[in-house]
C-alpha cells in the first residue's frame, strides 16, 4: 500500500524520511491532490538509468527506421567507449 501524506507532515520530516525506503516511495498531497514524491536516492538512480536505457532503445529504433542501423566493428567499439 503507497504511503500517502499530506504535504504539511514535512514540518516533522524525520517521519516522512522514516517512512520513504527503497522500493516505497512517500507521496506527499497538497489540498488532496498528489503533489511529490520523496524516493530513496537509490530508486531515483534506477529510474534514472532505465530511462536512459529508454532512450537509447529509442534511438536504435528510429536509426533502424531510417536505415542507418549498421555499424562496424570498430564504430561499435569507438560508440561505446564514447558512451562511458
Amino acid at each position: 500500500m503507497p504511503n500517502i501524506l499530506p504535504v504539511s507532515d514535512l514540518r516533522n520530516y524525520n517521519e516522512v524520511l522514516k517512512n520513504c525506503q527503497v522500493g516505497e516511495p512517500v507521496f506527499l498531497t497538497k489540498n488532496g491532490r498528489g503533489k511529490f514524491v520523496v524516493l530513496a536516492i537509490e530508486d531515483y538512480e534506477k529510474d534514472r538509468a532505465e530511462k536512459k536505457l529508454l532512450m537509447k532503445l529509442q534511438e536504435a529504433e528510429e536509426a533502424v527506421k531510417e536505415g542507418n542501423s549498421w555499424l562496424s566493428l570498430d564504430e561499435l567499439k569507438a560508440a561505446m567507449e564514447n558512451s562511458l
